[in-house]
C-alpha cells in the first residue's frame, strides 16, 4: 500500500487542520493508521493510531483533547483533526500502516512523504 499525507499548511495558534493519509494499491482497511511527527533535529513522535474497524484509538498524551484521528475505509483514507494548534505542533506529519495497534514507529510500515504544518505564535 502507498500513502500520501495533505492538508499541511502555515496557520496561526489556535487555527484548526485537517490532514488525510490516502492509501491507494492496496484497501486500507485492513491495517491501522497511525500519525506520527518530526520536527527538526527531533525523532519521529507518535501522534495518534486507530484500528481497522475504527473501534479502537490511542492518541499521544501531548495532543490528546486537541487533535482526533478518524477514518472512512470506503474512502481509503484516515484523517488527523488537528484544533487549538500551537506553535509545539510544528513538525512534518508523516502517517503510516501497520498491522497491529502501536505507538512505535517500527511497527508502521509503507510511510508516506509527510506534510508540513506550521504553527506560528
Amino acid at each position: 500500500v502507498q500513502l500520501q499525507a495533505s492538508g499541511g499548511g502555515l496557520v496561526q495558534a489556535g487555527d484548526s487542520l485537517r490532514l488525510s493519509c490516502a492509501a491507494s494499491g492496496r484497501t486500507f482497511g485492513s491495517s491501522t493508521g497511525g500519525w506520527f511527527r518530526q520536527a527538526p533535529g527531533k525523532e519521529r513522535e507518535f501522534v495518534a493510531a486507530i484500528s481497522e474497524s475504527g473501534t479502537f484509538i490511542i492518541v499521544a498524551d501531548s495532543v490528546k483533547g486537541r487533535f482526533t484521528i478518524s477514518r472512512d475505509n470506503a474512502k481509503n483514507t484516515v484523517y488527523l483533526q488537528m484544533n487549538s494548534l500551537k506553535p509545539e505542533d510544528t513538525a512534518v506529519y508523516y502517517c503510516g500502516a501497520a498491522r497491529l495497534m502501536a505507538r512505535s514507529p517500527a511497527a508502521y510500515l509503507n510511510w508516506g512523504p509527510g506534510t508540513l504544518v506550521t504553527v506560528s505564535s
